[in-house]
């Protein structure tokens, strides 16, 4: 599962993508579990929206919950972290070419 992970999420891909991140939400008082760790999440998204795997069929080795995973898809890409990704990666051909890809698989993913 690892090397898949690296694979979905280069290093290169997480330093960019880190900082690209919206901040995280403020949660009520006394509730609720800690937050998942972004690049866990990030690989999960991805390998959804770049397979065609419905969101219910996330095998759980990715280590995150398919609601989870749904809602930080959808709040990233309201921030538009694809595009502002694949703007940040455009200066590395073979990391600018993933990161369109995964641009583009995400917005066909956005009403399905």
């Amino acid at each position: 599962m690892e090397a898949l992970a690296r694979r979905l999420v280069p290093d290169e891909m997480w330093e960019v993508a880190g900082s690209l991140m919206p901040g995280r939400r403020p949660r009520r008082q006394g509730g609720g579990r800690a937050a998942a760790d972004a690049r866990t999440v990030l690989t999960a998204v991805v390998y959804v929206i770049t397979s065609g795997c419905a969101w219910q069929n996330l095998p759980p080795a990715f280590g995150v919950t398919v609601p989870t995973a749904h809602r930080w898809f959808a709040r990233w890409t309201e921030a538009g972290l694809w595009r502002n990704l694949c703007e940040a990666t455009a200066h590395d051909p073979a990391l600018a070419e993933w990161t369109r890809a995964i641009r583009d698989a995400a917005a066909c993913r956005v009403y399905t």
